[in-house]
């Protein structure tokens, strides 16, 4: 199946045949409720200014989380890495994560479970940026410069570095430079020549092309990471262990929130000004990648063996230990 956009809106059933197809990814737990009460009927959740926290937030507006007998509190974190601590700490129960973050932590001993994907990486939604008067133009060029990534040993550096392989740039051999850098902050780095590029997400990179007329000179999302799992719901293995009934009211609730987001852009766009900086004629114009509607062990695999190609991990990881 081909993966795209998909911007008519269908009718309602669908969307339940779309929420089904991710319910049946999750586990024996996942009975609708009747047989109990909920371990826990408040979630807070850890949300990040990207689209792809919209559905958390159309499961708020739609009503679904209050359908399973959830009351929701959301609280956007500027980053993973910002939210991690929370989540671990107890703080929050569930977050809006990338899956290097969950496999890694996983790996270093905080396991984490990711209870349902998010989407999957298109072409040029995480281009490597360079200022319109640059000198760079191939990613040859980019051979012994500095580049800015929102986190170290994450998911940036594993896309870039490994489309840079693609492209026969090898990382440590041509001795490219990896700086970590809030996203907020690299447009402003990038005018003044702090950085030579950067790899930038939506709405940064919208705001990148239209304030600094930057252009890509790299496709992160290229080779071996055309069409890579991105993104999650994740919480801790602890969580997910003593609220199996909550666990499982949370995913039928994002199930139907994701079925909605993959089949109409217009409900993201139109959501996205309620919790990103993000006016709503930005919103209509940046790339947002497509919703999944189910968990794929083979997909999310590619994540782990990627990061274990590249020295993210020490041994061999089985994405099921996660699942």
């Amino acid at each position: 199946m081909k993966f795209g956009r998909i911007r008519r809106v269908l009718g309602a059933g669908l969307v339940g045949i779309l929420a089904a197809g991710l319910i049946a990814g999750c586990s024996d737990s996942d009975d609708p409720a009747g047989d109990g009460e909920l371990e826990k009927s408040t979630l807070n959740i850890g949300a990040l200014p990207i689209p792809y926290s919209a559905p958390v937030y159309l499961a708020q507006q739609k009503g679904f989380f209050k359908e399973e007998g959830l009351t929701v509190k959301t609280e956007v974190f500027a980053g993973g890495a910002a939210a991690l601590p929370k989540l671990l700490g107890g703080n929050i129960d569930v977050m809006v994560s990338n899956h290097v973050t969950a496999i890694s932590t996983t790996a270093k001993g905080n396991k984490l479970r990711i209870l349902a994907e998010i989407d999957l990486g298109v072409e040029k939604e995480l281009p490597v940026l360079v200022a319109k008067d640059s000198p760079i133009r191939t990613p040859a060029d980019l051979k012994g410069k500095k580049i800015a990534l929102n986190t170290l040993r994450n998911l940036g550096e594993l896309t870039v570095t490994s489309a840079l392989a693609t492209a026969g740039v090898d990382v440590k051999k041509d001795d490219v430079q990896f700086v970590e850098m809030p996203f907020p902050g690299m447009v402003a780095a990038l005018e003044k020549k702090s950085v030579d590029a950067i790899w930038v997400a939506e709405p940064f990179l919208t705001d990148a092309q239209k304030k600094l007329g930057a252009r890509p000179v790299l496709d992160s999302l290229s080779g071996a990471t055309k069409d890579l799992p991105l993104d999650g719901y994740v919480a801790t293995d602890a969580f997910v262990k003593k609220n199996p009934k909550t666990v499982a009211a949370f995913k039928r609730a994002i199930g139907r929130a994701q079925a909605l987001a993959a089949q109409d852009r217009n409900a993201v766009v139109n959501i996205l000004p309620s919790f990103a900086k993000i006016d709503k004629n930005t919103a209509s114009s940046i790339v947002i990648g497509p919703f999944v509607t189910s968990t794929s062990e083979t997909r999310l695999q590619r994540v782990a063996d990627l990061m274990l190609q590249y020295g993210f991990l020490q041994q061999k990881f089985d994405i099921k230990t996660v699942l």
